[in-house]
C-alpha cells in the first residue's frame, strides 16, 4: 500500500492526544521526573553520560527526555507531528537538551546528517516499517564507526496471536501488508477514536540478518518471557513491570533485545 506513511500517521496523531494523558503513560509523573525507561533497555544502554543518541519512532518523546535526564545528547525520530510538536514542548517547559525532528525514518536522511555514538529503538516500532533492509541501512547510516546499536522489541511471536492469544492468525513470516480498522488503543481501550493501520510482520532472521548485512555486528541477542508493558489484553502482573499472558503463563517469548556495533 503506497499511502501507508499517511495512513499510520493520522493513525498515530489520533492515539497522541489520547496517550498523553493516559494513565498508561503516566505523563503527570514523567513531568515530575520518573523516568519512563525501562529495566531491560537500562540494562543494555548502560552509562550515556555525554553520549550521542539517536532515538527512532520516539512518540511524543518520554523516553528521548528520560535517556537526556540520563546525561545523553538525544535526538528523538517521529512520523507523527502531532507526537513531535508536544514533544518539543515538553522539553522545552522542562528545559531539556533534547531534540526532535518529524520525520519517517527512510526520509531521515534528507533532513539530518550527524552521526551518533548510539542508535536506539524500542517497543512496537518496526512493525509499522515495511522493509527491514532498508530500515537496517539507516541505522548503520547513523552510527559513527564503533557506534553502538540498541533495540529492544516486542517477539515476533506475540504477533501471531489475535488479541484474545487464544489462536494463531497470523504468519511469523513477513506477507502482505496487515489492513486493519480499530478503536481505541492499547493506553486506553476506551477512547473514542476509529483510525486504520497497515503493518507487518517481520521474522527475528529478517531482523538479524539486514543488521548484518547493513554492516552492524551483533554483539548480543536476549529474549525475555515478560513485557515491561501492560499493553495487552488477559494479562497478569508476576513483578514490578513484568506482565504475561495469563493462561499462556510463561510459555512465550514477549520480548526481544538486540545490541551490535558498527563495523564502519
Amino acid at each position: 500500500m503506497d499511502d501507508y506513511k499517511e495512513i499510520n500517521k493520522a493513525a498515530w496523531n489520533l492515539k497522541t492526544d489520547i496517550h498523553i494523558d493516559s494513565e498508561f503513560y503516566n505523563n503527570e509523573s514523567f513531568l515530575k521526573g520518573e523516568s519512563s525507561l525501562k529495566s531491560i533497555e537500562l540494562g543494555l544502554l548502560g552509562d550515556i553520560q555525554g553520549k550521542s543518541i539517536l532515538h527512532l519512532q520516539c512518540h511524543f518523546g518520554q523516553d528521548t527526555i528520560s535517556l537526556s535526564r540520563l546525561g545523553a545528547k538525544v535526538t528523538g525520530i517521529d512520523l507523527s507531528d502531532n507526537a513531535i510538536n508536544y514533544a518539543q514542548k515538553m522539553a522545552k517547559e522542562l528545559s531539556v537538551g533534547a531534540r526532535f525532528i518529524c520525520s519517517d525514518i527512510y526520509e531521515l536522511p534528507n533532513v539530518l546528517d550527524d552521526k551518533f555514538d548510539i542508535v536506539f529503538t524500542s517497543y512496537g516500532v518496526i512493525g509499522w516499517l515495511p522493509d527491514m533492509e532498508q530500515w537496517a541501512k539507516i541505522v548503520a547510516h547513523y552510527l559513527k564507526p564503533g557506534g553502538q546499536f540498541i533495540m529492544v522489541e516486542f517477539h515476533p511471536v506475540v504477533w501471531m496471536f489475535n488479541d484474545d492469544f487464544n489462536a494463531i492468525d497470523y504468519s511469523y513470516f513477513k506477507g502482505v501488508e496487515i489492513i486493519e480498522q480499530l478503536e481505541g488503543s492499547y493506553a486506553d481501550r476506551n477512547a473514542e477514536i476509529k483510525y486504520t493501520t497497515v503493518t507487518w510482520t517481520h521474522s527475528l532472521s529478517e531482523v538479524i540478518n539486514s543488521l548484518i548485512q547493513a554492516g552492524v555486528c551483533i554483539t548480543r541477542f536476549e529474549e525475555y518471557d515478560y513485557s515491561p508493558y501492560n499493553c495487552f489484553k488477559h494479562t497478569i502482573q508476576i513483578d514490578k513491570d513484568k506482565y504475561r499472558i495469563k493462561h499462556l503463563s510463561d510459555k512465550l517469548p514477549m520480548i526481544y533485545a538486540i545490541t551490535g556495533v558498527s563495523k564502519k
